[in-house]
């Protein structure tokens, strides 16, 4: 899953495209290095982000996924926590709702049911403008396992299919560094829940913080994580380095040892 966030202040691409030309560009550019999905933002989740009104949020992300989708028959997700854009973008052309509330706004369950396109569901502890202000969780991994359970559960009983349903640990969401740790080392568990299992640490400040390299350069680092959780069962990667991470995955399974 390739990143294009239509953004002004995401943490890592936030302003890099400053128009509908340049962040087609770079969608087409993720296509061809082989991305299977383009995941479209138009709102900053990153730690201490302001909350945008759905009218921005609709004008930046449903003229870049029309014109995606007039481009290339590539899969679209919609990376937004609001019911009313979830419509919209899978009206223009998108085909999955990538949501870090886990469809907890009111009547965002009963707009994705009623549009019958896969759903991912992320754990975050509290809310982009607070979650890294002291989160505390007395076992990191049952805490989030259990929140994403649950929140599948409620999905399938009002009718979701369990096969278009995807978790996400929410690494950085509301997490310490050692929290994202326990989570990452808890994959085979995490991939174990009986849902495909998405992870994204792509260029995150956990990377930093064990680097001590700049958003900028965590390109190995991510590289790295992004292996390591493709061999502990990860089935969806959300990355913004898109071929390097493929020429990684080539090499390990042309390569790799049993």
């Amino acid at each position: 899953m390739g990143v294009l966030n239509f953004t002004p202040d995401s943490f890592s691409d936030g302003g890099t495209w400053q128009g509908i030309d340049q962040a087609l560009s770079h969608a087409l550019a993720m296509v061809e290095s082989g991305a299977d999905i383009v995941d479209v933002g138009g709102e900053s989740t990153r730690p201490g982000a302001a909350q945008i009104s759905i009218a921005e949020e609709m004008d930046r992300v449903l003229p870049i996924i029309e014109r995606i989708r007039a481009e290339v028959d590539v899969p679209i997700s919609i990376d937004t926590t609001k019911p009313e854009l979830m419509l919209a973008a899978v009206d223009a052309g998108a085909g999955m709702i990538n949501d870090v509330n886990a469809l907890q706004a009111e009547g965002a369950l009963e707009v994705a049911l009623s549009l019958r396109v896969p759903v991912c569901l992320m754990h975050m502890q509290g809310q982009p403008r607070s979650m890294q202000q002291q989160p505390y969780y007395q076992d990191v991994v049952a805490k989030v396992s259990a929140f994403l359970l649950q929140r599948a559960a409620a999905l399938v009983q009002a009718g979701f299919r369990s096969r278009d349903i995807v978790l996400d640990p929410g690494f950085g969401f509301g997490k310490t560094l050692q929290h994202n740790i326990e989570l990452f080392q808890a994959i085979p568990r995490l991939a174990g829940l009986g849902y495909p299992l998405l992870v994204g640490v792509s260029r995150k400040s956990m990377l930093g913080a064990i680097t001590g390299q700049p958003v900028g350069a965590r390109v190995h680092a991510s590289v790295a994580a992004a292996m390591l959780a493709a061999q502990n069962g990860a089935s969806i990667l959300r990355v913004h380095d898109v071929q390097a991470t493929l020429d990684a995955l080539k090499v390990w399974q042309a390569l790799g040892l049993e």
